[in-house]
């Protein structure tokens, strides 16, 4: 299987769009105590080294990553799957002054959760 396929297999299981922002590093499945499922798949995502696009015109450097964020998302094939989010953080120089930016998550995540926006919009539906 090529690398086109398996991204595009990949994309149908992923928050729309999220893999124009991150890459997928690895993946893991664990067996859980759960009365509904019987393993947690995570999967491990790291940023993309692109900085945010309202801070191109600024000069920049790349600042590591900060501490991985756990988003859950739509259960699969009797698995809980939860999405590890590497994201990166920049320094930016603005006003003579270097600050950290990284980038906003709005666009995948339910604000105030730890679920992804199109999980959230399921959850709120079936409730």
């Amino acid at each position: 299987m090529n690398k086109d396929t398996e991204l595009s297999l990949l994309s149908l299981l992923l928050p729309a769009g999220i893999l124009d922002y991150f890459d997928v590093v690895g993946f893991d499945k664990k067996a859980i105590k759960h009365v509904l499922y019987e393993n947690r798949l995570t999967i491990y995502l790291a940023e993309k080294k692109q900085i945010p696009s309202k801070y191109k015109d600024c000069k920049y450097k790349a600042s590591g990553f900060m501490e991985p964020r756990i988003i859950e998302d739509y259960p699969v094939r009797d698995n809980l799957l939860s999405l590890s989010l590497k994201r990166r953080r920049w320094d930016v120089l603005q006003d003579e002054k270097w600050i950290k930016v990284s980038r906003e998550w709005d666009e995948f995540i339910a604000q105030g959760t730890r679920v992804s926006k199109e999980f959230a919009a399921f959850l709120k539906e079936i409730h």
